[in-house]
């Protein structure tokens, strides 16, 4: 399930940490990253999944 995450986090990466955490600080501070940014948005959800 982590392979279809990740996959999920380069491509939409708000949609990655949404199906690791839910709707919570991580996802909106995703939402934030990826909007100033695809890289930093892309990341930090990798991140998100790598440490859950």
């Amino acid at each position: 399930m982590d392979l279809i995450r990740l996959l999920l986090a380069i491509v939409l990466p708000p949609l990655g940490v949404f199906t690791q955490v839910g709707i919570g600080l991580q996802f909106w501070l995703n939402i934030l990253l990826t909007l100033l940014g695809y890289i930093p948005g892309v990341i930090h959800a990798v991140y998100v999944i790598a440490s859950e």
